[in-house]
């Protein structure tokens, strides 16, 4: 498989590009897709089999039950890292390794029923969190050290819809391709 075919297997939907202007309707939107994310997950999912749970999005990529678990802990990270901007200065927040997290025992459970609840109150809480915060709290801000750079919590919106999607994409790709690629 090209370079080329590779990328577009990897991101599906593109990669995230923050607009220059975040408009309140944009911020609403993003926060839509984040509140719909579990539901959606949950309908992709839900009557899976084993094996397909464990079909492939894109050669080497991840199955689809760790993408869901991906989801779960990479949306934790979130909730956490909006509630450290709130409440603190420009907060450095802490990475993690997500392709080691991807391999430890919770993210190999072909059970996603719990996730899928974590999912689903994850969610209610970080929308609940998003849909009250001020024009001053969408201009807060922490620091990601792995990209040397500040990212406002407007901009984070954006990026977790665009992760919720991205991720959707993947279990709808590997859903689509039966976990079987052509060379």
């Amino acid at each position: 498989m090209d370079e080329k075919a590779l990328t577009q297997l990897k991101f599906p939907i593109g990669e995230f590009i923050k607009p220059e202007v975040i408009s309140n309707d944009q911020i609403k939107e993003w926060v839509a897709d984040i509140e719909a994310f579990p539901s959606r997950v949950k309908i992709l999912t839900t009557n899976l089999s084993v094996e397909q749970l464990n079909w492939r999005y894109r050669p080497d990529g991840w199955t689809i039950k760790q993408v869901v678990h991906h989801c779960a802990d990479s949306h934790m990270n979130s909730l956490i890292r909006f509630k450290l901007a709130l409440t603190e200065d420009s907060p450095t927040i802490r990475p993690y390794h997500e392709e080691r997290w991807a391999e430890l025992i919770d993210s190999q459970d072909n059970d996603l029923s719990y996730t899928l609840s974590l999912l689903e109150g994850l969610h209610y809480r970080l929308v609940q969190l998003q849909r009250n915060l001020s024009e001053e709290d969408l201009k807060r801000e922490f620091i990601h050290p792995e990209h040397g750079r500040r990212f406002t919590l407007a901009e984070t919106i954006g990026i977790y819809a665009w992760h919720s999607n991205h991720h959707l994409a993947h279990i709808q790709q590997a859903l689509g391709y039966q976990g079987k690629f052509l060379e």
